[in-house]
């Protein structure tokens, strides 16, 4: 139980935490939320169903898939505290990362018992989409940290941070609320569907259309102003905190970039499943990357002034 093992390991949670995360996402797009009933945690009243249907193989198989990400945290945790030092920082972003793990269950467990899945409409599913996007994206954001300070990252600093705390605080804003807006866009893509973009959109601004309708004009605006954002803030960050920082700002530009892409094939192809997929997969990269930017910028002090001078 090396520290060098301990290290792949946080980055293989992390892996299979958004191998999950995508799967979630083809569960809602596909309509299988439903495919367990309202049970929870068996599976129409059932340990392992007996003769399921397609719709109950993809929904059990996300929670099997959720059980073992959850598992590979709990491991994460204790050998974080087997094999690091007092107040190392990967210690607390282990026990957070558990923490959230078990809010993300109990949020998925809600949206089954509640039946808030497969055809629901109701403001009700859409808050709770709001809250379970939100939980994912920290237990994201302290898995990663966690991997970042185990594999030697410094600890970070949060007095004295000056304008890129600031920045990243902003940036981090940002980046949820577009998540959130991106998680209730899909599930208005997957409930309401239209022949042509042109009735999309036409649907989108009827007075009598559904909420989730109305909402999914907002996405494409607040993602775009959250772009041009990330893509300004990485700059002033980067220049300050050294070649670190400047390689992840790097990264994260790239990710941006080809969000913004993704985003408008999507938007013009009406959102297809697997488009959908691959577009909450570099959504996830981008998180991921602004993470690692915030950790290795609020890793170094901030300058002094000689050192700016």
């Amino acid at each position: 139980m090396t520290k060098e093992r301990f290290r792949t390991f946080t980055w293989a949670t992390l892996g299979v935490t958004l191998a999950v995360i995508l799967w979630g996402a083809y569960v809602r797009a596909s309509g299988s939320g439903a495919g367990c009933g309202s049970h929870w945690p068996t599976c129409n009243g059932e340990i392992i169903p007996r003769s399921p249907g397609a719709a109950t193989i993809v929904e059990f198989t996300h929670r099997i898939t959720s059980g073992l990400s959850g598992v590979m945290v709990l491991i994460q945790v204790v050998w974080a505290f087997l094999v690091l030092p007092r107040r190392h920082p990967a210690r607390a972003g282990a026990a957070v990362s558990l923490f959230l793990m078990l809010n993300e269950g109990a949020v998925g467990a809600a949206l089954v018992l509640f039946e808030h899945v497969a055809g629901d409409k109701s403001i009700a599913r859409a808050a709770w989409t709001s809250l379970h996007l939100t939980n994912t994206f920290l237990l994201v954001a302290a898995i990663t940290a966690t991997a970042y300070w185990a594999s030697g990252g410094r600890a970070p600093r949060f007095a004295r941070q000056g304008r890129a705390a600031g920045l990243l605080l902003v940036g981090a804003l940002a980046l949820l609320l577009t998540g959130v807006s991106g998680a209730v866009t899909a599930l208005g893509d997957t409930l309401f569907t239209s022949p042509t973009l042109a009735r999309g959109i036409a649907d989108d601004f009827s007075p009598t259309a559904h909420f989730l309708q109305q909402l999914r004009i907002i996405h494409p605006l607040l993602a775009m102003g959250t772009a041009l954002f990330v893509l300004y803030a990485r700059g002033p960050i980067a220049a300050e905190r050294g070649d670190e920082a400047a390689r992840w700002s790097r990264l994260l530009a790239g990710a941006v970039i080809a969000q913004l892409g993704l985003g408008m094939v999507n938007l013009a192809l009406q959102a297809p499943v697997d488009l959908q997929i691959v577009h909450l997969l570099v959504a996830d990269l981008v998180w991921v990357a602004f993470v690692l930017l915030g950790a290795a910028a609020l890793g170094v002090p901030r300058p002094t002034a000689a050192e700016q001078a």
